[in-house]
């Protein structure tokens, strides 16, 4: 190799060292840099014949290892999924306290049960009767806060549903517009790879909100998909809107009928102009997006719901008056006649008869409803043998018999009369069917009517009954309205006194023992939508055996979302690790390598001198 050849393998060794020095001085400087990977020079040596006479370098590579890359995508919802969800439940464990502690739901039912309780010792003591009236309003108050606790965590996360949707388009937004920019760069431009970094942030931002898949095209275009296959950017991206109402209440539910929903609904629009229910297409399974659908449409939807059978079933079960049937027989027929004339909207009528053909027998639930816009009603229950149909009472009672007859008549086998408001149930008279049974439930009205059973707990200042509407069912959101009836605010002798002709005496105990029982050891049946039981076998127990299992239930999907986000906190976290061994930057390895570029750039260094040196010897000689 001659002199000149030497000196110009040792000037392109310094220039492509001082290009390292350069990139390690970028390496170190952008250590902390989120996003950032650790870039290296590409160098090729270029030969003549067996000789290497010089080195180049060709841009720059990122250390990625693009496989673990595409791993940690995938686990990256699911983390955050789990996180929220866990997040959300935690909050909800905060909102019903610390079991046995002052100000809790436990703690308020036990403290009115026993109230009751002494009221039953000392019926016609003013204390005791203030002291009974004092828990009732205090169960009432929890169940009302607690009930805005779990309406203001339903906010929360629709709020975090618009904030996260602004976060998705930002992040497209970037995508496409670094994809345009990298279009006509190759991939070693130090230019692009520093683009291909902040694209890569924005996508890792992005697999935090949905469940993605990237396909990286020829000309360096990365295209982004959902794992169910929608088309979310490349060079051009799609936009996602939320049309957030802002505050929710216990009536804010989602409806796949989009003009029923009264929730946010996140829609995406393509860049071709088509749009579409974004949850309906994306079938969001996991994601934040996903997390915080799941605890506003069901989740805490169903928390609310525990609530409201609560606060229901201990209203219902302190007002309901029972009444069977009268057996009547008018042969070939045979039944029972009822008394309709007291039956509000909400109120039950129930019948049991037996199918003689199968011997199979049949539970046959009327309910009163007067708005005919929310008829028919579902009949949802899980029992194939047990019916539930809505009836307008707001025509009379032949009405009433008119729309009986045409729902049931055929399939049950049973004919409804009248007599005035006395409804007649009887069998169809050709030995098809028995009536076993038959009875109504409706509400007390006033406090003292004679019956033990008084509207103690009301909704504001209207009778609880269960009533449908269109609207949606009075249950809903009851556990944030319920208050004590404001007629025994004022007068809270009637926790004692239930007839007024002949007057009750003071020391009777028989409705104090009535609402004791009814409170602490009746057993009633909760709906499945509570989480508890299904609708072939629902739930029954005492009201504090209810309170006792859906709190125990809530427990348990916090503690199990805590469990499952640790797991996968462990996943995405050895991923990241994985991850960052290979791209991100290492001080250590970075000064290793500068003090080897340092040598490197003295060898070459000395290589020129020397060369200087023997061309100046040969310059003298020549002289």
């Amino acid at each position: 190799m001659g002199l000149s050849q030497s000196l110009n393998t040792a000037m392109s060794g310094m220039r492509a060292t001082q290009s390292g020095v350069a990139l390690v001085a970028s390496n170190v400087a952008n250590a902390n840099t989120p996003g950032y990977t650790r870039k290296v020079i590409n160098q090729e040596q270029q030969s003549s014949g067996a000789l290497g006479i010089s080195v180049t370098t060709n841009g720059v590579s990122r250390e990625l290892d693009s496989y673990i890359q595409r791993q940690l995508r995938a686990e990256t919802p699911g983390g955050a999924y789990t996180s929220q969800i866990a997040s959300i439940l935690s909050q909800l464990q905060d909102a019903y306290g610390t079991p046995g502690a002052s100000g809790t739901l436990e703690t308020a039912l036990s403290n009115f049960t026993a109230s009751l309780q002494a009221l039953s010792t000392n019926s016609g003591s003013p204390t005791a009767q203030g002291s009974a009236l004092a828990a009732a309003q205090s169960l009432a108050q929890t169940l009302n806060a607690t009930t805005r606790s779990v309406q203001t965590l339903r906010t929360s996360v629709e709020q975090d549903i618009s904030t996260s949707v602004d976060q998705a388009n930002a992040a497209m937004d970037q995508i496409q517009s670094i994809n345009q920019q990298l279009q006509g760069l190759p991939p070693t431009d130090p230019t692009a790879a520093a683009l291909m970094d902040q694209r890569d942030k924005a996508i890792d931002q992005l697999s935090q909100l949905i469940p993605i898949r990237v396909v990286i095209e020829g000309s360096n275009t990365a295209t982004v998909f959902t794992t169910s296959g929608i088309g979310l950017v490349g060079t051009q991206a799609a936009h996602l809107t939320f049309n957030t109402p802002g505050t929710l209440t216990a009536n804010s539910l989602a409806d796949p009928d989009p003009t029923k929903s009264t929730v946010g609904q996140l829609l995406i629009s393509f860049p071709g102009g088509s749009t579409g229910d974004f949850v309906a297409m994306g079938r969001l399974v996991t994601g934040r997006i996903a997390a915080d659908l799941q605890l506003r449409d069901d989740t805490l939807v169903q928390a609310q719901t525990q609530l409201d059978q609560m606060a229901a079933t201990m209203a219902s079960a302190l007002s309901d008056v029972t009444t069977n049937g009268s057996a009547v027989s008018a042969p070939p027929q045979a039944g029972f006649d009822l008394n309709l004339a007291n039956v509000l909207p909400g109120n039950k009528v129930n019948i049991t008869y037996t199918d003689k053909a199968t011997n199979t027998q049949h539970q046959l639930t009327i309910i009163r409803v007067d708005d005919p816009a929310a008829l028919p009603l579902p009949n949802t229950g899980g029992n194939p043998n047990n019916t539930t149909v809505g009836i307008d009472f707001s025509g009379g009672m032949a009405s009433v018999v008119t729309q009986l007859n045409n729902a049931l008549g055929s399939s049950t086998n049973l004919q409804f009369t009248n007599t005035g408001s006395v409804l007649h149930v009887l069998d169809n008279g050709l030995n098809a069917a028995t009536v076993n049974a038959a009875s109504v439930t409706t509400t007390s009205q006033t406090l003292a009517n004679g019956n033990l059973q008084l509207p103690l707990f009301t909704d504001g200042a209207s009778l609880y009954t269960g009533t449908i509407t269109s609207a949606g069912r009075q249950e809903t959101g009851f556990a944030g309205r319920i208050s004590v009836n404001p007629a025994l605010v004022i007068d809270p002798t009637k926790f004692t006194i239930y007839n007024t002709a002949p007057l009750t005496n003071s020391g009777d105990t028989s409705r104090s023992d009535f609402l004791y029982t009814q409170m602490a050891s009746a057993s009633f049946t909760y709906s499945p939508d509570t989480g508890l039981g299904s609708a072939a076998t629902p739930y029954s127990g005492t009201l504090t055996n209810y309170l006792q299992q859906f709190l125990t239930l809530q427990a348990n999907q916090s503690t199990n979302a805590q469990q499952f986000k640790e797991g996968q906190d462990i996943v995405v976290n050895n991923l990241q690790q994985k991850l960052d061994a290979t791209s991100k930057v290492n001080i250590d390895s970075e000064m290793a390598n500068l003090i080897s570029l340092q040598s490197t750039y003295a060898a070459n260094a000395h290589v020129m001198a020397t060369v200087q040196s023997m061309m100046q010897a040969l310059m003298q000689n020549v002289g």
